[in-house]
Order: C-alpha cells, then sequence, then structure tokens
C-alpha cells in the first residue's frame, strides 16, 4: 500500500512539474491589410515539415482585422518552434501564389527575416523557454 502511494505521489509530481514547465505564446500580427477573411497561423517544430501547414503543431484562425490581430497557442512545452502566418483574403484555406511561387495574399515568419525564395525553419526558429508564463513573439504581414 505504501509502495503504491509512493509510486502515485512521484507520478503526480513529475506530471505537475511538466505542466508547470509549459508556455503560452502570444503571436501578434502586424500590418493587416484589412479585414477581409481570416488570419492563419501554423505553428511548426520540424524542419522538414515548416510550412506544410497539415503537419503543423498546431494551427490557429482569427477573424482578419485591419491593422493587428493577436493568436495564442497554449500549453506549449519548452521547445524550438517557428510560425508561419497568412491573410486567407478568399477563405480557401491556403496562400494564395502567383505562378505556384510567389504569394499573392499576405503573409508573415516569426523572426521577420528576409527571404527571397521558399522561407527557411532557421532563419524563423526561435525559443519556447522551460518557465512557465506567457512569451510573445511580434510578425508582420508583408502583401
Amino acid at each position: 500500500m505504501t509502495s503504491h502511494l509512493l509510486v502515485f505521489l512521484l507520478s503526480a509530481s513529475a506530471a505537475s512539474a511538466a505542466m508547470a514547465q509549459q508556455t503560452t505564446l502570444d503571436v501578434d500580427l502586424t500590418g493587416i491589410q484589412h479585414a477581409n477573411g481570416a488570419m492563419r497561423v501554423g505553428l511548426y517544430q520540424d524542419p522538414k515539415t515548416f510550412r506544410k501547414e497539415a503537419q503543423a503543431v498546431a494551427v490557429q484562425e482569427v477573424p482578419a482585422s485591419a491593422g493587428s490581430v493577436t493568436v495564442s497557442f497554449g500549453a506549449l512545452p519548452p521547445g524550438r518552434y517557428a510560425i508561419m502566418a497568412y491573410h486567407d483574403e478568399d477563405g480557401n484555406g491556403e496562400l494564395n501564389r502567383r505562378f505556384g511561387m510567389f504569394p499573392t495574399e499576405g503573409y508573415g515568419l516569426s523572426n521577420n527575416p528576409t527571404v527571397s525564395g521558399p522561407p527557411a525553419f532557421a532563419d524563423s526558429a526561435f525559443e519556447v523557454p522551460a518557465t512557465a508564463g506567457t512569451a510573445r513573439i511580434s510578425i508582420d504581414i508583408r502583401y
């Protein structure tokens, strides 16, 4: 009986410690030109799946608002992440591109890197700390 209680207490303590190290990430999207459509924000942890929305760790969608909006991702474990956001003006659930390459809707990346080709995970990667609380980043939406 005592050993079962000890195992339970250790398990509860470990779970509590893991939850205490989870962080909420607030993402401020700025430079939104108009309120048509929605803002879609993908959170990625694997460089191989970066920009592949169907394989994102999480995806948030909020109504667009001229100027800025904030999107939150809750209970993130510490680690290295990257974000790609875009203004889904026509509501089709994807970033429209001209010639399959050049975005025709506003988009932005964590760290706001200057890109001249497909964005790389390394240029957009940031660390979510191993402390409980809220982290905040800002992404400029470019059209």
